[in-house]
């Protein structure tokens, strides 16, 4: 639900800032949060550290609040595995990527594997436990679905949590956009705009596989971006024919050379998506990854003697300094989660709701993804430029 602590016309910043952080809870009774925990769960992205020293500063500056690290994400809370976090543990950290605290995409408190016995054990009522004897009266979470999901479950049991979406992905329904998205957005563009000289001078097809799973945002926006000839995303599936018959068409054309965007989730009419490798002991199992490989066997049959290569940007758009956009939503993130604790405002998450940020019930995005619709405006603008999507002529 969105948040009634929007600042009055007049009224400064700060102001704004210690009026939507007053202690009351949501029916108005004071809040009794004296500690609170904090981890990054999943996937690392930039802007996770951004975050956390916006949770953290926030809490201790505003609140006097001790906040407790939990490492390596859920393991942490299994493990019992935990650090203090101050106010100098977060300074400087705004510039740097990943996560000082670590994270991790196998630990899961509800299905946790048991390498010993290659079994999954619920683990959940043991974390709680362990939290409340650390005194930890709220939790906030900083993931994706999978940690949603769970932040969801904690509140349940006992253990009050707040979460804050993350991922590359921007596929987290509920919020119009992920912290870590625009950077690695930005890293595809730029490794689009070096490709596209190897590919003018070679006269070749440049496949680049980027990440984001089953959604094709990071394709889309960064295929965009950086003037991608081909963009192929999970939401359309592509023709081969098609895609041969756009490479053929520059080269009749005299522009000698292709740019092709795939995300990893892609695939073929008719045909499924190309998995990598299993990982068991994962809460997210299925690894993608090879469909660019996959594309350039394809496209080689087809285009003869036009020769096609592959890069696979990989971690790469996970990795490095956070962009000024995200830098500044993962503060406002922060932030916000940090007062929504002091609020009471338990199993809801940060969200970007225009320019506004506000809390929505996590179980609005718990175990849901965002999909790019076929008819999104930006595919729209793409067509009207040129840009091929795969689908065959009607």
């Amino acid at each position: 639900m969105p948040s009634k602590s929007a600042p009055v016309a007049g009224q400064s910043a700060l102001a704004a800032l210690k009026k939507s952080s007053s202690k009351t809870s949501l029916n108005g009774k004071p809040t009794q949060v004296k500690t609170v925990g904090v981890l990054t769960s999943g996937g690392d992205c930039s802007g996770l550290n951004a975050t956390l020293r916006g949770v953290v500063k926030t809490l201790i500056n505003d609140y006097g609040v001790k906040v407790i690290g939990y490492r390596d994400g859920f393991r942490g809370m299994i493990e019992n595995d935990y650090q203090q976090l101050t106010l100098t543990h977060v300074s400087g950290i705004l510039s740097i990527g990943g996560t000082i605290l670590g994270t991790s995409n196998k630990a899961n408190p509800f299905r946790q594997y048991q390498p010993k016995t290659g079994e999954f054990k619920d683990v959940s009522k043991k974390v709680v436990a362990d939290a409340k004897k650390l005194g930890i009266d709220a939790l906030i979470a900083i993931g994706g679905d999978g940690t949603m999901s769970m932040a969801a479950r904690f509140t349940e049991m006992g253990l009050p949590t707040v979460g804050i979406p993350k991922t590359i992905d921007n596929d987290l329904m509920a919020t119009d956009l992920t912290f870590g998205f625009y950077t690695a957005v930005e890293i595809v563009k730029e490794s689009i705009d070096r490709i596209n000289t190897t590919a003018m001078s070679h006269h070749r097809v440049m496949v680049i596989e980027v990440m984001g799973r089953y959604a094709g945002w990071i394709a889309l926006y960064g295929g965009v971006a950086g003037g991608a000839d081909v963009i192929l995303i999970p939401e359309i599936p592509y023709s081969i024919d098609a895609v041969a018959e756009a490479c053929a068409r520059r080269n009749k054309e005299g522009k000698g050379f292709t740019i092709i965007v795939i995300a990893e989730g892609a695939k073929p009419i008719g045909g499924d998506i190309t998995v990598q490798k299993i990982v068991k002991d994962s809460f997210d199992q299925v690894r993608l990854g090879g469909v660019g490989m996959q594309l350039q066997a394809e496209l080689e049959k087809k285009l003869g003697r036009i020769e096609v290569r592959v890069t696979v940007l990989g971690h790469l758009q996970r990795g490095g300094t956070p962009t000024a956009f995200d830098r500044i939503l993962s503060t406002r993130f922060g932030a916000y989660a940090a007062g929504m604790v002091m609020r009471g405002e338990f199993a809801m998450m940060a969200a970007l709701r225009g320019s506004e940020i506000v809390s929505v019930p996590i179980s609005d995005v718990a175990g849901k993804n965002k999909f790019v619709s076929p008819d999104h405006e930006l595919i729209r603008a793409a067509k009207s430029l040129g840009t091929s999507f795969g689908e065959p002529k009607r």
